[in-house]
């Protein structure tokens, strides 16, 4: 179904709403984003960050609309979304932990088969963004260091192609070095084009980057703003707690 959006419109997300059972985690809730944006979410412990991304890409119960460059996707259906572009680093990051850091990469772009010459093309924009990976490509990513699974988490969601990349607390026990590399990669992906939605804990690291920014308090959007308006931690707060 086609679904009249803004032009440049990458993402309309329109009265979505999540349950876990019968509670429900997210009340009806709108946001978008726009192509080339840097978008943050962030809110205190509890407010539905975390589900606002589950539920967009259709891994929890849900209602409402998701478009993607103005047609609607198929709800709680994750591989249609992802096969349009729209990828996930979850949480957890996620990686095959058994496997080799190669072999985890790989998988990223499966779709495209191992022999195809764009997933070389991906292969080595991600082991330039993140050298680590590339020094240890055949060891057991289980083995690797939180920082080093983390890189590779978001190293494999590009292995995918992504039009849009969605990142759920990929700062969480992380050391703050590892952190800004990280982050570093991720300004520049977006200065290349990338459009980028990010969940974050740590409201610091996610206004150095964004454009925009989304507060979400108890369930549902309650603000948004520009993050040049947010000095300190107490003009946080006002949202937070509004």
């Amino acid at each position: 179904m086609s679904v009249e959006v803004p032009e440049n419109r990458f993402l309309e997300v329109r009265e979505l709403t999540a349950n876990y059972g019968n509670v429900q985690a997210l009340r009806p809730t709108s946001f978008h984003l726009d192509k080339g944006e840097f978008v943050a979410v962030l809110g205190p412990n509890g407010a539905g960050k975390s589900t606002l991304m589950r539920a967009t890409m259709g891994l929890v119960e849900n209602s409402g609309s998701v478009a993607f460059l103005g047609q609607e996707t198929k709800r709680n259906n994750p591989a249609n979304l992802a096969s349009k572009g729209i990828i996930l680093v979850p949480e957890g990051r996620g990686i095959f932990s058994p496997m080799t850091v190669l072999e985890n990469l790989e998988l990223g772009a499966y779709l495209l088969g191992s022999r195809s010459t764009v997933t070389g093309e991906r292969m080595s924009k991600v082991l330039g963004l993140f050298p680590r990976l590339k020094e240890r490509l055949t060891q057991i990513a289980g083995s690797l260091s939180g920082g080093e699974q983390q890189m590779l988490a978001v190293g494999r969601a590009l292995m995918a192609g992504p039009k849009l990349l969605l990142l759920d607390e990929p700062s969480l026990g992380l050391a703050p070095r590892i952190i800004g590399e990280i982050l570093e990669a991720l300004g520049q992906l977006n200065r290349e084009g990338l459009t980028i939605m990010l969940v974050e804990q740590k409201a610091p690291l996610a206004l150095r980057l964004a454009s925009r920014v989304y507060i979400l308090s108890l369930g549902r959007v309650v603000a948004e703003i520009d993050p040049r308006e947010i000095k300190s931690h107490d003009d946080l707060a006002h949202y937070y707690f509004t």
